[in-house]
């Protein structure tokens, strides 16, 4: 079994239509994400996954094992038609942050405090 290695904090922004972004909850219901798509994050190393919405700004965080690789996650994104549809349909909703990088999507954010280093 895979150990829990590393936590991914990523950011992206939502155009800030009120009728956008609520479709774009709806989207993320429970049991609403394409059945593919969540064999796919689950399938990459994902053990667990979590967007907060505050205003249009999206925070996911996501626990990964040791079989996770962004790269590898990446090239298989772009080989499952299922989440090359379901990435086309986001799209339609998300805004990238204005320091993204070319074609950068989620930004990863920068771990600046850590509780635990602080003993």
């Amino acid at each position: 079994m895979d150990q829990l290695t590393r936590r991914h904090v990523l950011l992206l922004d939502l155009v800030d239509e009120p009728d956008k972004i609520a479709r774009y909850e709806a989207w993320h219901a429970a049991g609403a994400v394409p059945k593919p798509v969540v064999a796919s994050i689950r399938a990459a190393g994902i053990a667990a996954m979590q967007i907060f919405r505050s205003g249009d700004r999206l925070v996911m965080v996501m626990d990964v094992t040791d079989a996770f690789d962004p790269a590898t996650k990446a090239r298989a994104d772009a080989a499952d038609p299922d989440v090359v549809a379901w990435e086309t349909l986001m799209d339609g909703f998300q805004r990238r942050l204005p320091w993204a990088a070319a074609g950068e999507k989620w930004v990863p954010a920068a771990l600046i405090f850590d509780l635990a280093a602080q003993d």
